[in-house]
């Protein structure tokens, strides 16, 4: 009997052993910038190397798109050839994201919108329509904090203004941004489940697209476990108290469906902004960027042309 305890003790702390090192591999991992879809280029920031695709007359208004978490920039592909015949339309993978650089650290609301504003002023674009989904409409909002006039009118989609509109979240999901625990799942986790935990972020029944598994798999486990750093800045102020204060034109999008957060209650806090639009969209569920982007793009179009308010 002693034999075996000695045994299993052995085995322990063999376990403790790997799960210390994975944690620390996999904590550490990083990866380099690369072109992951067509059309897109690297820019060679100070903050990093990002990935950018650019379409639309180069004189155009623009329009600047912003990703949801765990997310890049082809989830605006549906969206993008509706969007670039009369405007400049810039779609960024933000820090961690698609085919942006993967380091270890930076990955604060602060630090994405100082990313994003950096390459926008490479690129020579000021006073946008910023047009962000789900995290990228808190970086969007980040990014009116920014100084340099880079946001004239902000678009946010399917982002709730701070947690309380949350749904549950569930258990197995938290496991895997737990310390030790979550690393160890991620070595392991394979498509199908991250296809199957994609779901949510569409209307019941909605088919995940091919190839967003890959750009969840692009994903380091540092960017992976970074959505804490959104919960912390939406916990300090929430998302309609900073765009208020910023008096930049919003138009607030939800998907009728959302899974992720109260729809309803979410818009109705937007609508008490001053001069702010919302919508919401039947069918559609966390995502109607790639749900419904006719219906999408054809609101963001329409809130552009818009005359602007005098709150600036």
């Amino acid at each position: 009997m002693a034999r075996r305890w000695k045994i299993l003790i052995a085995v322990a702390g063999t376990l403790a052993v790997l799960l210390a090192i994975n944690t620390l591999v996999v904590g550490a991992e990083t990866k380099p910038a690369a072109v992951t879809v067509p059309g897109g280029r690297i820019l060679h920031l100070r903050g990093g190397d990002m990935q950018v695709l650019e379409k639309g007359p180069r004189a155009a208004p623009p329009i600047v798109l912003l990703h949801c978490f765990a997310c890049s920039l082809a989830w605006w592909w549906r969206m993008i050839p509706l969007l670039d015949r009369d405007h400049r339309v810039i779609a960024l993978d933000m820090r961690g994201f698609g085919g942006s650089e993967k380091p270890t650290s930076g990955y604060s609301m602060a630090d994405q919108a100082a990313f994003v504003s950096e390459a926008l002023k490479r690129l020579g674009v000021h006073r946008a329509t910023v047009v962000g989904h789900s995290l990228g409409g808190t970086v969007a909002t980040a990014l009116t904090e920014v100084p340099g006039d880079y946001v004239n009118r902000l678009v946010i989609v399917d982002q709730a203004p701070d947690e309380r509109f949350a749904t549950s979240i569930d258990f197995a999901e938290e496991l895997t941004t737990a310390p030790v625990i979550g690393e160890a799942l991620w070595q392991v986790i394979p498509d199908f489940a991250v296809k199957e935990g994609l779901q949510v972020a569409f209307a019941p029944g909605f088919e995940v697209p091919e190839g967003f598994v890959d750009g969840f798999d692009q994903m380091t486990y540092t960017s992976y476990a970074s959505d804490g750093h959104e919960s912390a800045y939406l916990g300090e102020e929430p998302l309609n108290r900073r765009v208020e204060r910023a008096g930049i034109p919003l138009l607030a999008i939800f998907g009728a469906e959302d899974q992720i957060y109260e729809a309803e209650p979410a818009l109705a806090v937007y609508a008490k902004v001053p001069d702010a639009r919302t919508a919401l969209i039947p069918g559609a569920g966390h995502s109607p960027n790639v749900e419904k982007p006719g219906r999408t793009a054809a609101l963001v179009l329409e809130f552009d042309h818009s005359p602007q308010t005098g709150r600036r």
